[in-house]
This record gives C-alpha cells, sequence and structure tokens, in this order.
C-alpha cells in the first residue's frame, strides 16, 4: 500500500504543477508532507537518513542553490553586469548586434547565476535598449530568456537542473567540462549549441539595421562581489580535482556567508553605497524554489525507495530494447516535449536514475545522461510556462503593457531549442559514442 501512495502522490503532484505552476512550491510541500504523514518516508529518513541511507533531502545541492543565489543577489547590487552589458551595446555596429550580444550576455551570466537572477539582471537593459530604439521589447526580452536558459546548463553552479544533474549522477564541478578524465563534458556540448542557436538569434533582430544609440553607462559600486564569484568557482574546481563532491554545498554556503559579512562590514558605515542589511538580502532570496526542491527530492526519493524507478527502469528497457541510438532519441524529444510545459526538476529527478539502468558506463551511459540533461533543459525554451525564468521574463513584460503568448515566444523559442539541442545531441553522441 504505501508503495501506491508514494506514486499517486507523485502523480497528483506533477499534475498540480503544470495546473498551478505558480504555486509549485507548496504543492511540493504539501506531497512531501503528505508522504510522512502517511508513513511512505519517514521524517528522519527526508532530513537525515536512517539506517545507513542518506537523506533524502540532498544537503549539498541546497547549500550549492543558497550559497550561489546569496552572491547572485549581491553581483545584481554591485552593477558590474549592467556595466558590462552596456560596455558590449555602447560598442556594436548596428542595433541587430546589439540585440544579439546583450542575449549573449545573459547566456553568459548565467553559467554563474541563476536564470531567473540573470533576466532580472539584463531585463532593464533590454526595455532601455528597445525603448531608445523605438521598437518592441518582446522579442530581445525572449532572447534573453532563452539564451540564459541555454547556458545555465552549462555548469554546476548554472542551473537548479545541472545541480540536480550533478548530484544523482554523481557529476563534480570539473566533470562537467572534462568527464570524469575521459573527455569533453556537458559545458563544451553548450557552447556548441549556443554557436548553432545563433543564427535564430540573427535572424529575430536582422531587421534593425539601424545604428545603435549609446545608453548611458553604468558606474561599478563595487567589484567584491566578482571577486567571490570567482574564487569560489576556483575553490569548487579544487575540491572536486580532490574527489571531495560532498563539500561542493559547504564551499558556496561559506562564500555565500563570506560575501554578506563582507558587505554588512562596509555596510556599516556606508549606507548609501550598501543599503540593505543581510537579512533583507536573505528574505527576498528564491525560498520558494528552494522549498520545491525539497519537496521533490522527497517526492522522487519515495519512488525510489518503493522501488518504482526499477520498475520503470525495466520497462523502458523492455520498450526501447538494446538499441542505444533509438533509446537517445527517444529520450531527447520525448524530455523536450515534456519539459515544454512542466518544470525540469522532477522529471529530471526520477530520470536520472532510470537513465542510468539503460546503459552501463563507457556503454553510451554519458551520451544519454548528459542528452538528458541538455534537452530536459533546453525543452522549457519551447513556450513560455517551460522554465521560471520564462516566466519571469514574460511578467516583466506584462507590466509593461506587453502580453507574451505561446505563439509569439515560439516563433524564436522553438527553432532556438532546436538549433541548439539537436546540433548539441549530435555533438555528445559523436564523443561519447561513435568516437
Amino acid at each position: 500500500m504505501p508503495s501506491f501512495i508514494a506514486l499517486a502522490v507523485f502523480a497528483l503532484a506533477y499534475a498540480l504543477f503544470v495546473i498551478f505552476p505558480k504555486n509549485r512550491a507548496w504543492v511540493a510541500g504539501a506531497a512531501a508532507v503528505m508522504l510522512m504523514v502517511t508513513g511512505v518516508v519517514s521524517p528522519t529518513l527526508v532530513f537525515l537518513g536512517e539506517g545507513g541511507k542518506e537523506s533524502l533531502i540532498s544537503w549539498n545541492v541546497m547549500g550549492i542553490f543558497v550559497g550561489t543565489l546569496i552572491l547572485a543577489d549581491l553581483f545584481i547590487w554591485s552593477r558590474v553586469p549592467h556595466y558590462v552589458a552596456e560596455l558590449l551595446v555602447n560598442r556594436s555596429r548596428s542595433v541587430c548586434w546589439a540585440m544579439v550580444k546583450v542575449c549573449a550576455f545573459s547566456g553568459f551570466l548565467s553559467i554563474f547565476a541563476e536564470n531567473v537572477a540573470v533576466v532580472l539582471i539584463v531585463a532593464p537593459i533590454a526595455f532601455a535598449l528597445a525603448e531608445k530604439l523605438k521598437t518592441s521589447p518582446v522579442p530581445l526580452i525572449i532572447g534573453v530568456t532563452v539564451s540564459s536558459n541555454l547556458q545555465g546548463t552549462a555548469t554546476l553552479i548554472g542551473d537548479p537542473a545541472s545541480m540536480i544533474f550533478a548530484e544523482y549522477a554523481e557529476v563534480s564541478f570539473n566533470d562537467f567540462f572534462w568527464y570524469k578524465g575521459q573527455g569533453l563534458g556537458v559545458f563544451f556540448a553548450i557552447q556548441f549549441g549556443f554557436l548553432t542557436s545563433l543564427p535564430v538569434l540573427y535572424g529575430a533582430f536582422r531587421h534593425l539595421n539601424q545604428k545603435v544609440e549609446l545608453v548611458a553607462e553604468e558606474k561599478v559600486i563595487s567589484w567584491g562581489p566578482t571577486v567571490f564569484l570567482a574564487t569560489m568557482m576556483l575553490a569548487l574546481a579544487i575540491a572536486s580535482s580532490l574527489q571531495a563532491h560532498d563539500l561542493l554545498g559547504a564551499i558556496c554556503m561559506i562564500w555565500g556567508l563570506g560575501g554578506l559579512i563582507w558587505y554588512e562590514l562596509l555596510g556599516r558605515n556606508d549606507r548609501e553605497r550598501f543599503p540593505d542589511t543581510p537579512w533583507q538580502i536573505l528574505k527576498r532570496l528564491d525560498w520558494d524554489s528552494a522549498l520545491f526542491l525539497m519537496g521533490v527530492f522527497t517526492l522522487v526519493g519515495a519512488l525510489v525507495e518503493k522501488g518504482w524507478i526499477d520498475l520503470f527502469a525495466d520497462w523502458l528497457k523492455s520498450v526501447l530494447g538494446a538499441n542505444l541510438l533509438v533509446s537517445y532519441i527517444v529520450i531527447i524529444f520525448l524530455s523536450m516535449l515534456v519539459s515544454a510545459f512542466v518544470d525540469n526538476i522532477p522529471y529530471l529527478m526520477a530520470m536520472i536514475p532510470l537513465v542510468m539502468k539503460l546503459a552501463a558506463p563507457g556503454a553510451g551511459q554519458e551520451a544519454l545522461l548528459f542528452g538528458l540533461l541538455i534537452a530536459a533543459s533546453l525543452g522549457g525554451n519551447i513556450t513560455p510556462i517551460g522554465a521560471s525564468a520564462n516566466i519571469v521574463g514574460a511578467g516583466q513584460l506584462r507590466a509593461r503593457g506587453y502580453i507574451l503568448g505561446f505563439r509569439e515566444f515560439g516563433r524564436i523559442g522553438l527553432p532556438f531549442t532546436l538549433a541548439a539541442t539537436i546540433p548539441a545531441a549530435i555533438f555528445l553522441y559523436l564523443l561519447w559514442v561513435i568516437f
């Protein structure tokens, strides 16, 4: 009976994620509580681990998530990304190239910060540029969100999906670049996808050939947060080299809290430059997503505990057979389709252990895992509700009187997704299966 309760609660929660995407955190939290109340999983197993098993909630991932959120908030305050973005725009030969640069810059920022934070950083620049040029900001905001979602997959700290992937597939920070000492990792596949998707962005703006008008340059408040981000990435790389994967969350939290302490020490005597208290910074972090992650960890952990993942893996293997290429293609397109309409976090958590059972390490498992991550992450670029960054971008547009529909978003989002995902998937398959 408990096993069927676990499956029913997961299915119900997943359906509610689709129907009420804005309330996904409360849905996930309530579903997790239901599993504990009904005795499917114990609170001890969920939060602390028991019987030699680790806790269902990965505190390592939670540390990475919260720590990077703190530094991203400080990074926004520093005005460094705004300053760099405006420098790029001011040195563009046409409006078209200025907009392509803004999109590319949002993607670059997403390598280091959460996608939603990046959209909030770049959106004001995008709106200011569109207003001065007397053109619609809609295509530019779409370009910013899809570029952000693309590059967020490139590193362990770029997106919650990458953090989940790293935890479940036992992948380190360095493995995103050079996978387990065997070959190129996800980072390079994403960069290949970025290059192949650039023509789509150029095509969306190619009619804007007028000379770009200069925007007022931002002044950097402090380079401190940039130093914290850079040194944190160096620490993550060193820890990964030493195989200290369980310390990654602690490192991010130490650097995040260190950034808060630094901010407060300097801000005590200069509230004009440092207007917020550490408590105010902590309060505005994305705690909804943190609660959502904890709830989904519990939901998927319950499925694993009750044997459903193994059962689904055996069924999928019987359907797909032993043909690795067929399995790869099905996983790529299924992941894109599902992630276009529902959050990719629960999907990834459920699919990673399942996909790992379809092939052994060295027999194509790497390609299947990388393909799953890329397709599940980029599939959200097909619709305005497929990723949190898209929803935030649509909200920014709505606040300024622009309503972003599925068709308008899909004109850029769909070809961008196909242009990035398919070449990246071919690149991975050739690299890890053929060669």
